[in-house]
């Protein structure tokens, strides 16, 4: 051997398995959650004892189909996950008198087999219905999607069209929040650190209320580009009532305040219903603030609130003329 010459003693497969190492290494970057402490308590207690230690850096895991995406992509990143999905009460999905409670650990799917939420508040299941697939149905919570706050998500708007409460816990005892105030903008809501939403109201429509929901996107399961949720209450053919929330305008729920004003006080019957429903329309289109995204332009947003709007509206006056409830 000439002296002064090297020798590369590095196996080609050690070569290749460095590579790949490299490789994952950088795909984990993308799709792996950062590290964290995970707990799954088995009282309510517990797992608030376990929140208020972790302070703003926990996290309540329940149905994770919007938590899950999000650690993957390092978008959020606590320190600590609570697992509730072993606390027992929350699960309740009672109708009383005055009020539907939902628990912490209610899927989307227990909207649309329950007798009693497609009876009393019809609505929900209507809109349950538009809520991606069922895998996602099946698995996600309404509170998470609630807390989630995702300017396409139907359960905030139908939260905020319903006028519900919210109820929330922590080490330090309970309070409770009408929607308007615990929906803060997108992606975002009024908890506080250390607390936990422990389940949603919505208050029984009174009777002669009728309602209305749709939604567009581009297909089946995709998050909403547009939609409207509205209520009508009628008495002798006139409206006494009415809510209407557009979604997808990118700030959350979208109270159309215009809208409602030109309903209430109108006839819906015949071609005097048929003028009201077209002004609640355009100015609803007049008041709407639509994001700009990859997936519409804000001008064709707009156009989208005003067709949600007017299908949602025309469906709840279509059923209140039929004299029944959803």
């Amino acid at each position: 051997m000439a002296a002064g010459r090297s020798i590369d003693k590095t196996d080609p497969l050690d070569l290749l398995d460095r590579q790949d190492r490299q490789d994952r290494q950088g795909i984990e970057t993308l799709v792996k959650p950062a590290q964290f402490d995970y707990y799954a308590p088995r009282t309510l207690e517990d797992a608030l004892r376990i929140l208020a230690e972790a302070g703003s850096e926990g996290r309540v895991l329940a149905g994770g189909q919007s938590l899950g995406p999000m650690l993957n992509f390092r978008l959020a990143k606590p320190a600590v996950i609570v697992d509730i999905n072993r606390v027992e009460g929350l699960g309740i999905l009672e109708a009383g008198p005055s009020h539907l409670k939902v628990g912490a650990l209610v899927r989307h799917a227990a909207f649309l087999r329950s007798t009693q939420v497609r009876e009393g508040w019809p609505i929900l299941a209507e809109a349950t219905r538009h809520v991606a697939h069922m895998a996602i149905r099946n698995r996600g919570t309404v509170c998470g999607s609630i807390c989630h706050n995702d300017p396409a998500a139907e359960q905030p708007s139908l939260l905020f069209t319903l006028g519900g409460i919210v109820e929330i816990a922590s080490a330090k005892g309970r309070r409770e929040l009408p929607a308007q105030d615990f929906l803060t903008g997108m992606m975002s809501n009024a908890l506080e650190p250390g607390e936990m939403v422990v389940a949603v109201r919505y208050p029984r429509p009174v009777p002669g209320t009728s309602v209305g929901f749709d939604e567009f996107a581009r297909r089946l399961g995709d998050f909403a580009i547009a939609g409207a949720a509205a209520t009508l209450t009628v008495s002798d053919g006139r409206c006494s009532a009415a809510r209407l929330t557009i979604i997808g305008m990118g700030r959350g729920p979208f109270r159309a305040e215009a809208a409602e004003a030109a309903l209430v006080g109108s006839r819906l019957g015949g071609s005097d219903g048929e003028a009201t429903i077209a002004e609640a329309v355009a100015r609803t289109v007049s008041a709407v603030e639509p994001a700009e995204d990859v997936h519409a332009s804000a001008g064709y947003r707009r156009h989208l609130a005003g067709v949600m709007a007017e299908r949602a509206l025309g469906s709840a006056r279509s059923r209140a003329m039929g004299g029944r409830i959803g």
